[in-house]
């Protein structure tokens, strides 16, 4: 019990695939900007992740490993993936239509998002089993919230701050994005701390 505790502390702390692997860079930096979107894009980020381990682990150990085509799992997840949110898109605005209007164009997005492919090929070559893949698939995409709400709130504090005019913009958000992925260092050494 405490490995699948550690697994998932550890995907949202240390192994925080926006602040410490830097995937998902594309909507960290243009979905932030206010609270709402962060939390919508990261709640729909959370489903797809989850989702899209529980089908493409099996089919990565029980189809391609064994028939010698591990070669091709990019590829296969890739389509599984954007399979997945086309299927999600459709159900949630069939039976959903206030979360599918909420959302709007975030999930469509999901499908280029690269902290959800970089999850589930990462679970297959960290070696984790089903149910650690699927804890530390949901600890990613809470690790995904947790960034987005965290950084959600430096934008808005930047927005009213007396920026000097060279660093208005873009270079002032990176620095903000820098300063933020350096206060997760510090939790580097609990999860593991903890668990030992």
């Amino acid at each position: 019990m405490t490995g699948l505790l550690s697994i998932f502390l550890a995907a949202i702390l240390t192994n925080n695939y926006i602040l410490s692997k830097f995937l998902g860079i594309c909507p960290f930096l243009g979905v932030s900007k206010k609270l709402d979107t962060a939390v919508s894009m990261s709640a729909a980020v959370i489903v797809v992740m989850v989702v899209a381990t529980a089908v493409t682990w099996p089919i990565q150990t029980l189809l391609l490993d064994p028939l010698g085509l591990g070669y091709l799992q990019t590829i296969v997840f890739i389509l599984i993936i954007a399979a997945l949110v086309q299927f999600i898109e459709t159900f949630m605005k069939k039976n959903m239509p206030p979360l599918y209007q909420a959302l709007g164009v975030y999930l469509p997005l999901i499908t280029t998002n690269c902290a959800v492919l970089g999850v589930t090929t990462l679970n297959i070559s960290s070696g984790y089993n089903y149910i650690e893949s699927l804890i530390n698939s949901f600890g990613s995409g809470v690790g995904f919230l947790v960034a987005m709400v965290l950084f959600a709130g430096v934008r808005g504090r930047l927005e009213t701050a007396d920026i000097p005019k060279s660093l208005q913009g873009l270079p002032i958000t990176l620095v903000s994005a820098s300063i933020v992925a350096c206060s997760f260092l510090g939790f580097g050494g609990l999860v593991d701390g903890i668990f030992k």
